[in-house]
C-alpha cells in the first residue's frame, strides 16, 4: 500500500512539477492536459480502491457479527449440554465455541486493519482530487492568460505595427485606384455611346431635310 501511495505521489507531484518547469514555456496548456488526463487515471483507480476497501470492510464486519453470533450460541449450548450432564455434547459445543471466537478475534483484527487502510486511502483520495481540482483551476489561469496575450497581439499587431498598418493603408490605395480605374471606363462607355448615338441620329435628320429640298 506504501509502495502505491510512493508511485502516485511521484506521479502527480513531482513529476508534474518537474515537467511544468522543463515544458511550460513550449506548449504549457498542452502539456497541463496530458498530465490532468493521467492524473484523472491515477484517481480513478484509487476510487475504485476505496470502493474495494469498504466492501472488504462490509465483508469482514459481516463474518465478524456472524462468527460471535455462533460463539454465542455454542456457549449456551455447552452450558445447556452440561448442566443436563451430556459430557460428549458439551465437548462438541465448547470446541466449536472456541473455534468461533478465534474467528472472530481475527476477524476483529482484519477488520480494524481494513477499517485503518480505508481511511488512509480515502485521505489520499482527497488529496488526489483537491490536487486534480488545483490543476484544472491552473489551466484555466493558463488558458486565460494565453487568450489575453493572443488578443493583445492582434490588437496590437494591429495598432502599433507600422509594417502592417502601411500595408494596410497600401492595400487601401490600391483598391481605391482600381475603383477609379473601373469609374473611368465607364464613364468612358457612356460617353462614347451618347455620342455616336447623337451623331447618328444627327445624320438621320440631315438625310431627312435633304429629301425634302429634292
Amino acid at each position: 500500500m506504501s509502495n502505491l501511495f510512493t508511485r502516485l505521489k511521484n506521479t502527480i507531484v513531482a513529476d508534474l512539477n518537474e515537467a511544468l518547469e522543463q515544458k511550460e514555456n513550449k506548449n504549457p496548456i498542452a502539456m497541463l492536459n496530458q498530465y490532468l488526463r493521467e492524473c484523472e487515471l491515477e484517481t480513478e483507480k484509487v476510487r475504485k480502491l476505496v470502493e474495494r476497501q469498504y466492501t472488504l470492510r462490509d465483508g469482514f464486519t459481516r463474518e465478524w457479527k456472524h462468527a460471535q453470533e455462533l460463539a454465542e450460541k455454542r456457549k449456551y449450548q455447552a452450558e445447556v449440554a452440561q448442566n443436563a450432564g451430556e459430557t460428549e455434547l458439551y465437548t462438541f459445543a465448547s470446541a466449536e465455541q472456541l473455534q468461533y471466537e478465534e474467528r472472530a478475534a481475527r476477524l476483529s483484527e482484519s477488520l480494524r486493519y481494513t477499517e485503518n487502510q480505508l481511511q488512509e486511502l480515502e485521505q489520499k483520495y482527497e488529496e488526489m482530487k483537491h490536487k486534480l481540482k488545483d490543476m484544472h483551476i491552473r489551466r484555466m489561469e493558463l488558458m486565460g492568460r494565453e487568450n489575453l496575450s493572443r488578443a493583445h497581439y492582434q490588437m496590437n499587431k494591429v495598432l502599433d505595427n507600422d509594417n502592417y498598418s502601411n500595408s494596410s493603408v497600401s492595400r487601401f490605395q490600391e483598391i481605391e485606384s482600381y475603383l477609379d480605374r473601373m469609374e473611368e471606363k465607364i464613364n468612358s462607355s457612356y460617353y462614347r455611346n451618347t455620342i455616336d448615338a447623337r451623331i447618328a441620329k444627327l445624320e438621320k435628320e440631315m438625310k431627312k431635310e435633304e429629301a425634302t429640298t429634292l
